[in-house]
């Protein structure tokens, strides 16, 4: 039986920091667990990064569990709560869950805090509630940006009559499988080209140095969860001068996934410098905050933009291999982030805006607003609400957590709903089915003064992990 062997690069990857503990863990589980599968080994070292207190007194693990805890920093603080929070909007509240509520109301109190505003299709998340919006004073929350940095909508329009998605299934169905990749640790074998590998980040800041092998193979790849691509029917009812498509029926494709690992190790890794740097109470510890002022919040600033702009290639990866199969080049396409953070003025000063899971929505901005898989997806162009801080909701949004949905929903109602609505899925889980979702149509209804709706999209064969 072969030993186990780690590389450090990995271990960064799960989002170690930069730091001896990636050598002392390597030393140590190459020696105690040499015999055992780097999948389980791996497993194991990710426990012990989300929590190293359990395993601080283990006879083993104990040493790498040490290097994890933060350390007393004389230049670190305790940071207190405002005793009253900044008022904030919420949109569609009655169908908004308490403990997205209660988040939302704990970041209201942060020193840092200057607006915000609650989506409609809210539930609770870490850190920021999941369409929570947040403007802060010159500092940057990682967690109020979320894990999934840059998550993004995209949508490509063709000339195409969408009848062909019944006549033609089984083809659509064919270049859905051959141009995608799902699942949290899947990579390619052969790496796509595109210029936001050569950026120089990737030398520049120590963090990014040990994940650009990772992030050029799982270039044009998806998630799992609720990531998806997708062929549906596009339906624009008047023509718009900001999408700039005639009245009809065209044949669309939407993805919606993220930055993949490279985003998920940037933000554990500043989350973590900033919960140093700025110790808060309890559970609003994730909201610790990193300032522009600072090296570490301007490295963050750097690193979230540019897995923004990876997420942003993933997709024209995606677009670009089935538009080539289908041997057409797009007449439109609309395109968003909805976890990302931006500078803005808000109040007449520049701050900046957190949207975490929602949509931006300035004055003339398009954007997507995804339901579910049977449920369609809104095209809209924002209206420049203030009292939403320009933003609107990114989908849906849950009504039950994946557990609820996995131990409530059976594959025979599943199934049934996807024959009513004469949707074919590929991969997806119980955990991802419509009825895990709120209703699309009130969500829209809830944010009438954010949106103006410019064209639907419908599902037709959809592409998930599993």
């Amino acid at each position: 039986m072969a030993k186990l062997k780690l590389r450090g690069k990995d271990l960064r990857a799960l989002g170690y920091p930069e730091a001896p503990v990636i050598s002392i863990a390597m030393n140590i589980m190459e020696k105690e667990y040499k015999f055992e599968k780097e999948e389980v080994v791996m497993d194991l070292l990710r426990k012990i990064l989300a929590a190293p207190v359990e395993y601080a007194n283990d006879a083993v693990l104990g040493l790498i569990a040490q290097q994890l805890i933060p350390k007393e920093d004389p230049e670190g603080m305790n940071v207190s709560l405002n005793k009253t929070g900044i008022a904030f909007n919420v949109f569609g509240g009655e169908n908004i869950e308490q403990g997205a509520m209660n988040q939302m109301y704990q970041a209201a109190k942060l020193p840092v805090a200057v607006d915000g505003a609650l989506m409609p299709d809210a539930h609770s998340g870490y850190g920021l509630p999941i369409g929570g919006v947040l403007a802060t004073e010159n500092a940057v929350i990682p967690y109020g940006v979320g894990v999934d940095i840059g998550c993004r909508m995209c949508l490509s329009v063709f000339d195409i009559d969408p009848k062909e998605l019944i006549q033609k299934e089984q083809y659509f169905t064919r270049e859905l499988k051959e141009a995608t990749l799902f699942g949290g640790g899947r990579q390619f074998d052969q790496i796509a080209s595109h210029e936001v590998l050569d950026r120089p980040e990737f030398d520049e800041i120590a963090v990014l140095k040990g994940l650009q092998g990772r992030a050029a193979r799982q270039l044009g790849s998806s998630g799992s969860g609720n990531h998806f691509v997708e062929f549906g029917i596009v339906e624009i009812g008047a023509a718009d001068p900001m999408l700039g498509l005639a009245p009809g029926n065209y044949l669309g494709l939407l993805s919606h996934s993220g930055s993949r690992a490279l985003g998920a190790s940037i933000a554990n890794h500043y989350t973590r410098i900033a919960k140093e740097k700025r110790r808060l109470p309890g559970e609003v510890g994730n909201l610790a905050w990193l300032s522009l002022d600072e090296q570490e919040g301007i490295e963050y600033w750097l690193a979230m933009n540019l897995a923004g702009d990876y997420a942003s290639a993933c997709h024209h990866i995606i677009h670009e291999k089935i538009a080539a199969q289908l041997g057409r080049e797009p007449i439109g396409r609309v395109e968003n982030h909805h976890n990302f953070a931006w500078k803005e003025i808000v109040e007449g000063r520049e701050c900046i805006v957190h949207r975490k899971g929602a949509t931006p929505a300035g004055k003339d901005v398009l954007g997507i607003i995804p339901g579910s898989m049977t449920a369609p997806g809104y095209i809209v162009k924002g209206r420049g609400e203030t009292a939403s801080l320009s933003s609107a909701a990114h989908g849906a949004g849950r009504k039950m957590s994946r557990t609820a949905a996995m131990n409530s929903i059976t594959h025979h109602l599943m199934k049934e709903t996807l024959e009513k609505h004469g949707v074919k899925l590929l991969g997806g889980g119980l955990d991802e089915a419509p009825q895990a979702y709120k209703d699309i149509g009130e969500v829209m209804r809830n944010q009438q003064e954010l949106v103006d709706i410019v064209g639907l999209f419908t599902p037709k064969i959809v592409r998930m992990d599993g």
